[in-house]
């Protein structure tokens, strides 16, 4: 009987051990453990994600019970003790990293078209242990989202006392991309650099900030948009600070679902006010996002307190969602994505081909009638 891999394995086949081995190198520092390997490492914190544990205990008692797939792994004789000193002690950047590679692994591989990006982030209840760090015990992951990939494009993590526009000043900007965010990241200094990008953003605007008409377009009575309008912003901040983005906006009014009106930026002056509506409508798809997350991995309590353990937590679920997304685009899914996460965890260590939990099951023929039953 030819040999066959578990589903965990095969997962892992998107992250070839070579090129891991290339970035754990510049991570490295003193002496290592000789029962706990930077690969190891890096399997055991995915394995814990993937499988549901909720704590280090958990992973221990799931390894022991399984020897001859934890060897296979190389987690034979993993002790919590070791991996929460890993946790605490070896760098997180390795684990950034590998997100990072996967991510662009995903780039491309979606609905093609115009590349549209959403920011946004999300808080992680955490200990109270963690208020050394965190000031309040509080966690922000911030992230870049590409709807049509499906995948994250950049991300951080921080206390929850961020602001917002910190991170986003640090975010990439390509140019030919729209950048969708909301009033979290209300920095002009930020806009000014997608627009000098050659990138376009959608935003939404203040009421605290005044616009002078330049121009009103027509609107169809039918639509959701109420108002489209050219405006100018304050050529003056505070003081005499001059403004960084001192041209024309596009300023459109829209009623969204509850008959509320948001009052939305952008600095495409061409396209209709219906597609400037839309794109800002598409920010639902990072919320509808971390709520997989959330839902499917452990984010809901941390393993350690330090900051070094909670990034690689974090960085432990990315990867899991993307070992996901590559297997099930690999094997041409026709389940969604939570479907197949769930039987993923249910199936982790079981020896069958991947792509069988991507698919329904085949429909099994009806049994032949027994040849011997008499005629009635």
């Amino acid at each position: 009987m030819p040999y066959q891999s578990t589903i965990f394995g095969q997962l892992l086949k998107a992250l070839p051990r070579a090129h891991f081995e290339r970035l754990a190198v510049r991570y490295r520092q003193g002496r290592r453990k000789r029962s706990l390997s930077d690969w190891n490492h890096l399997v055991a914190m995915v394995f814990s994600q993937a499988s549901g544990s909720r704590s280090l205990r958990d992973l221990e008692r799931v390894v022991e019970r399984q020897p001859g797939v934890a060897r296979h792994l190389g987690l034979g004789g993993l002790k919590r003790s070791t991996l929460s000193d890993a946790n605490a002690l070896r760098p997180a950047g390795v684990f950034e990293d590998v997100a990072r590679m996967l991510s662009g692994e995903l780039a491309g591989r979606g609905l093609a078209g115009e590349i549209v990006r959403l920011i946004d982030a999300t808080q992680c209840v955490a200990s109270r242990k963690m208020t050394e760090w965190t000031g309040r015990g509080g966690l922000k992951l911030h992230m870049m989202y590409e709807p049509g990939s499906e995948r994250p494009v950049c991300f951080a993590v921080t206390p929850q006392n961020v602001n917002d526009t910190v991170i986003a000043s640090t975010m990439p900007v390509q140019g030919g991309a729209t950048y969708v965010f909301d009033k979290g990241y209300y920095s002009f200094a930020f806009w000014a650099r997608i627009d000098a990008a050659g990138s376009r953003f959608v935003t939404r605007l203040k009421s605290t900030s005044p616009v002078r008409v330049l121009t009103e377009h027509p609107v169809d009575s039918s639509s959701a948009v109420r108002r489209d309008v050219t405006a100018r912003l304050n050529e003056r901040l505070k003081g005499t600070r001059q403004h960084p983005l001192p041209k024309p906006l596009r300023i459109i009014d829209v009623t969204i679902t509850g008959g509320r009106t948001i009052t939305l930026a952008s600095n495409d002056l061409e396209s209709p006010a219906e597609e400037i509506a839309g794109l800002y409508k598409q920010r639902w798809q990072i919320e509808l996002f971390f709520k997989w997350i959330k839902q499917n991995l452990k984010l809901g309590h941390f393993f350690g307190h330090s900051r070094n353990a909670a990034i690689i937590q974090i960085m432990s679920a990315l990867i899991v969602y993307m070992l996901i997304r590559i297997a099930s685009l690999n094997a041409k899914a026709t389940l969604g994505l939570q479907a197949s996460a769930r039987l993923a965890q249910a199936l982790l260590l079981a020896r069958r081909p991947i792509a069988d939990i991507f698919r329904p099951p085949p429909i099994l023929a009806s049994s032949p009638p027994n040849q011997l039953e008499l005629w009635r």
